[in-house]
């Protein structure tokens, strides 16, 4: 069981403990206690194929501050749309960003009940920041949201961040690059997009991505593509990549030199940061 954050050991009321939830696996894969047995056995199935597993979520979340740091401290957005938040970590999105830019707006979007609980408690005195329990994965949901049109102007540049979010998404009916298209669509020209999938480098290390993403998508979360850089890079549809490109998560502007290879499992996400002309 969880450790709860009312400290009664309960799960928060809609929360189904039976079922694996993404944000909930990916809480236990940062340290968080914010789980239950099936999201724990998740991590443990894909571990037995890939032990260091866990650096997917580590690097995922890296990579995201280190992204945000730079949309904070070398552009002018203060705008931010973050899809698929997940639960409270020690650095969110919008601690990050208001740290260095006070003014800036958070939007945090996520209908996973547990999050949903948790996301509006963390949230609830800061007037620069709201959530939105909308479906990320339907963007007409998100972007003709009310609260969310009142409290970001779209005529201004705004960050979208889908990280980690996408490889969640399998539905033949609507492609991820559809999903990405639309939400590009809605944006001003200047805004920027942040994203980061599961990938196959489709060379010596796409049998260990295929076998995680076997696990993933047959364990109890039941989601988890690993997609090629071609099907990436086309998640990031017209925009200008800033440098250095769609790369592996931990090699996107690392904070010190790195002084040690790279675990295989690292080389299996990739990110990157596009802007809209």
């Amino acid at each position: 069981m969880a450790v709860s954050r009312t400290g009664d050991g309960r799960a928060p009321a809609n929360v189904d403990t039976s079922v694996a939830s993404i944000a909930r696996v990916y809480d236990y894969a940062l340290g968080g206690k914010d789980h239950y047995e099936a999201d724990r056995q998740t991590i443990e199935q894909v571990r037995r194929v890939a032990p260091e597993v866990p650096l997917l979520a580590v690097d995922n979340r890296a990579f995201l501050v280190r992204a945000l740091r730079f949309l904070a401290t070398q552009t002018d957005v203060t705008q931010f749309l973050d899809l698929g938040s997940g639960l409270p970590t020690a650095e969110n999105t919008h601690q990050v960003v208001q740290r260095l830019r006070p003014e800036s707006r958070v939007v945090y979007v996520d209908n996973d009940p547990s999050v949903v609980a948790h996301g509006r408690a963390l949230l609830e005195d800061n007037e620069f920041t709201m959530f939105s329990p909308a479906d990320i994965f339907d963007p007409r949901s998100v972007l003709e949201d009310p609260s969310i049109r009142s409290f970001l102007d779209f005529e201004q540049p705004v960050a979208l961040i889908q990280n980690g979010t996408l490889h969640h998404h399998d539905d033949p009916s609507r492609s991820p690059q559809s999903i990405m298209q639309a939400y590009v669509d809605a944006l001003a020209p200047g805004s920027f997009v942040v994203l980061a999938h599961f990938f196959d480098p489709e060379d010596g290390d796409s049998p260990l991505a295929r076998r995680m993403e076997d696990v993933f998508v047959h364990s109890p979360m039941g989601s988890g593509v690993f997609r090629t850089r071609a099907e990436v890079q086309a998640m990031f549809p017209g925009l200008e990549m800033v440098e250095p490109g769609l790369v592996i998560c931990a090699s996107w502007w690392p904070d010190g030199p790195l002084l040690k290879p790279l675990a295989p499992v690292q080389r299996c996400i990739v990110g990157g940061v596009g802007r809209k002309p």
